[in-house]
């Protein structure tokens, strides 16, 4: 298994290595597209364009599909004659559940005016969120994947 597919394992998928090939652009493009509408906002510094990304994260968080997966799946994939994207694992989605409360965080503080805080925690947004895009690696689904296996391990004992 190569560490992309390792990654993309601790998120939740279950793909062969030519699976996670066919999707290596696929799974990423959600959170580049999120990652560029949050530099966006912070390029502004605006509160609405932060918190337009909150409902968007929700429905990712609590669906099996990010509605960016559907632009992906009904036309993207379509130029570069790609696999369409499975429903996002529970890992995955506990992931964006996170990120959306980060979102809303980040959105509050530009909203109440507080654009220094906004920016330091929109900078640590961008960075997991840059990561995840460029090597699947994902801090939020490490670490649940981590508790998970603390949590077996303690009932085994």
């Amino acid at each position: 298994m190569t560490w992309t597919q390792s990654n993309l394992a601790t998120q939740g998928y279950c793909l062969s290595g030519e699976e996670a090939r066919a999707l290596r652009f696929g799974v990423r493009f959600p959170t580049a597209l999120c990652l560029l509408l949050v530099l966006a906002g912070l390029a502004l510094e605006s509160a609405l364009i932060i918190a337009l990304l909150v409902p968007i994260g929700a429905v990712a968080g609590w669906t099996r599909r990010h509605p960016f997966d559907l632009i992906w799946n009904h036309g993207l994939r379509r130029l570069v004659r790609a696999p369409e994207l499975p429903p996002n694992p529970t890992r995955r989605r506990h992931a964006f559940k996170l990120a959306t409360v980060w979102i809303a965080g980040v959105a509050v503080l530009f909203a109440v005016g507080a654009d220094t805080a906004g920016l330091a925690a929109g900078v640590v947004l961008v960075a997991v969120c840059l990561l995840v895009t460029v090597t699947s690696f994902c801090v939020p689904s490490t670490i649940l994947a981590w508790l998970e296996m603390r949590r077996r391990e303690r009932a085994t004992v």
